[in-house]
């Protein structure tokens, strides 16, 4: 197991995409978390004439610390996506990863639901896949709504 200064200087960076292009035009959810500890979020829709939401945050080494967590946690670096659906007409995800020396990249079809993930080729890794970025949205619109107010009083 790495010390803790060692961890928080191996090379580090998480890029998660996930949308389509449609009749409102190219919709996506959007973040990363980069190398010198900024977090970057962007999400583009343009229902009901929305404009596009883009917010940076600088993250302290406790917050990478739990990003790290959560990814080392549910074991993606293991996985594989060649038996994961291929992005198509609804849209698409993918996910990229730079954690020490691995790195690894998916690209999947949305998923809509637990169904779609049972019904796939490799249910077991989709499943891995598809509840980390349910942890790591999470984890993100925690970070970005803490910081800031999305909704002044």
């Amino acid at each position: 197991m790495a010390q803790r200064g060692e961890e928080e200087s191996d090379e580090f960076y998480v890029r998660y995409y996930v949308g389509h292009k449609g009749k409102f035009g190219h919709e996506f959810l959007e973040f990363e978390f980069r190398p010198d500890g900024k977090l970057r979020y962007a999400n583009n829709s343009n229902y009901k004439n929305d404009i596009m939401i883009r917010k940076e945050v600088w993250l302290t080494p406790a917050a990478l610390r739990e990003c790290r967590r959560i990814i080392s946690d549910s074991e993606i670096m293991k996985e594989d996506d060649n038996n994961w659906p291929e992005p198509d007409r609804v849209g698409r995800q993918e996910l990229e990863i730079v954690m020490g020396n691995e790195h690894i990249s998916f690209t999947t079809s949305k998923i809509g639901s637990l169904v779609d993930v049972q019904s796939s080729k490799d249910p077991e890794g989709l499943r891995i896949f598809y509840y980390l970025v349910q942890d790591l949205k999470c984890f993100v619109f925690s970070l970005i709504s803490l910081h800031f107010k999305i909704k002044p009083i």
